[in-house]
């Protein structure tokens, strides 16, 4: 039980936890966003008050509605919902963990090719290829 409770309490596992509440109750607002006032919008302009923007393809079977309306809603929501999580979770938690000296969701670190075994992962500075053992070339020019 040790084991487990060390695990609850790690900083990551807490800051995932907080992370989804906050998330799935932005969702709820931002599905009522689009729901309420985005498909609406979305209706309107395709000169519809019934089904939306879309058509039939057989006989006017609500089945075989192709509802281009709710697919662009759809896009709506899940471009307004990642706006949310970005600017309310991701930015905060950057400045924090910024404040304490360590640097999240920042650039990857620079890599390159061992030209003998071609894997494309080795970092920028390394002198040795992790996978085939050879010498890399320097990257800085040869002194004249």
């Amino acid at each position: 039980m040790r084991g487990f409770r060390n695990f609850l309490m790690r900083g990551d596992v807490i800051v995932v936890a907080v992370g989804l509440v906050v998330a799935l109750a932005f969702s709820g607002l931002i599905t009522a966003f689009t729901t309420d006032i985005i498909d609406p919008l979305v209706s309107a302009a395709g000169g519809k008050t019934g089904n939306g923007l879309g058509f039939y393809v057989s006989d006017h079977n609500p089945k075989t509605f192709v509802d281009f309306g709710a697919f662009i809603s759809s896009i709506i929501f899940f471009i307004v919902f990642m706006a949310v999580v970005y600017f309310v979770i991701v930015v905060p938690y950057k400045a924090v963990q910024a404040r304490r000296g360590q640097v999240v969701f920042g650039d990857p670190a620079p890599v390159k090719t061992c030209p003998y075994c071609l894997s494309s992962d080795l970092p920028a500075a390394a002198s040795k290829c992790k996978y085939c053992g050879s010498e890399q070339p320097s990257d800085e020019p040869a002194a004249a």
